[in-house]
């Protein structure tokens, strides 16, 4: 890792975030601190767990709670979150820095989300008879846990008293090595983005560049998703129907290679403040942190990231505001995804011509548009309830 993070800005972030981890947990937790302890891989998983941890913050309120990440990307994001009092990154998973990570956190409670299994930090939970959960998590046949050779992974899973699944072949797949103690209690992300309804999503500058426009918001694009909406967008754009770009890489070259292939007048985020927004017809959002309050505006949602093969991004979040929402093509590793296909208001589409086939349908018939994405809001109703299984058990 310290020989990529040469070439790599996001790996030499966390090579350095790493140094820093014992030095900060030494001054910030003492001996006598009663502490908890939530380990997310990244983002995605930081925001899957938050519900769980707000509740947690709530139920503990003499505890330092420590929060950790693996990921950059979730780290830089999440440093000052306000659920934990110790944001700091994990450390590489020596059976030297488990007995170090444990000594000095002395956690009561440990909560992992999803996955990110680390067998000396387990190992050392265990032997230290800690109380610990896995939730949201899912599991395939092919990980390792269920191979053969996987008796070191496997084992590792038996540090946590309990594991929440958020499905019933997770469950069967646990069972199946003798893992009895799992509950099938789904994806604590309905709870999460249902929870966005109950503040205040109101952006003003979003407001004064959609003004009464029919208004489409692409979230966490790549460039795949970017090469078949340019066409559409460049046809398209006018006063009557404007575009929201907020890519997944906000960096300097992407965004400025995005812009130069729009043939609409364009605004960035970040310039918002010196021009009037309503001449523009596109605007690319540049910055991080937004695109949740964002889709609250949107009436047609596309969600990037199963175009191309990096992994599709979070449908939940349109679709909570009742948005119908358009997908590429590799969504197959997506449960809500496939489910929201066949009965809620998700599209997949593969080219430009499929794109501008269902933008045409969802903008010319506005009781259609209202109807997928009112299917697409029930949904995310029906499908809630995680949260309270889990802070009920840890609660019991």
């Amino acid at each position: 890792m310290k020989i990529l993070a040469a070439f790599h800005p996001k790996i030499k972030k966390g090579v350095l975030g790493r140094r820093e981890t014992f030095l900060k947990l030494k001054n910030d937790i003492l001996i006598t601190d009663q502490t908890l302890w939530f380990h997310c891989a990244s983002l995605g998983e930081y925001e899957q767990g938050l519900p769980v941890f707000e509740v947690l913050r709530k139920d503990y309120p003499s505890h330092k709670i420590i929060l950790s990440f693996f990921s950059p990307s979730g780290y830089e994001i999440r440093k000052h979150s306000k659920v934990a009092d110790l944001v700091v990154y994990l450390p590489l998973d020596t059976k030297k820095n488990a007995i170090k990570f444990i000594e000095l956190t002395h956690p009561d409670l440990v909560v992992f989300v999803k996955y990110d299994i680390w067998p000396n930090l387990l190992k050392q939970v265990k032997a230290h008879q800690i109380r610990a959960i896995l939730i949201s998590a899912r599991f395939r046949k092919t990980q390792a846990y269920f191979k053969c050779y996987g008796n070191r992974l496997r084992q590792s899973l038996f540090a946590f008293g309990h594991i929440f699944v958020q499905d019933e072949k997770s469950h069967h797949l646990l069972k199946s090595i003798g893992f009895n103690s799992s509950t099938i209690s789904g994806d604590t992300r309905y709870d999460r983005v249902y929870n966005q309804l109950q503040q205040n999503n109101q952006l003003d500058f979003i407001e004064a560049f959609k003004s009464s426009a029919t208004c489409i918001v692409i979230g966490s694009s790549w460039p795949e998703d970017e090469s078949i909406l340019i066409p559409y967008i460049n046809e398209r754009a006018s006063a009557q129907l404007k575009f929201i770009i907020a890519p997944h890489e906000i960096h300097h070259n992407h965004i400025q290679s995005l812009i130069s292939k729009l043939q609409v007048k364009t605004i960035k985020k970040s310039e918002v403040a010196e021009h009037h927004l309503e001449d523009f017809k596109v605007l690319i959002v540049d910055n991080v942190g937004l695109l949740s309050k964002i889709y609250g505006s949107a009436s047609i949602a596309y969600v990037g990231g199963a175009m191309g093969s990096t992994g599709l991004h979070n449908i939940l979040e349109p679709a909570v505001f009742g948005v119908p929402i358009i997908i590429g093509q590799n969504y197959d590793r997506f449960p809500e995804a496939k489910a929201m296909i066949e009965t809620a208001g998700v599209t997949s589409v593969k080219n430009t011509e499929e794109l501008s086939t269902v933008l045409n349908t969802l903008i010319t018939s506005s009781d259609y548009c209202k109807a997928e994405g009112e299917k697409n809001a029930a949904f995310v109703n029906k499908n809630r309830g995680a949260v309270n299984q889990i802070t009920d058990y840890l609660r019991n």
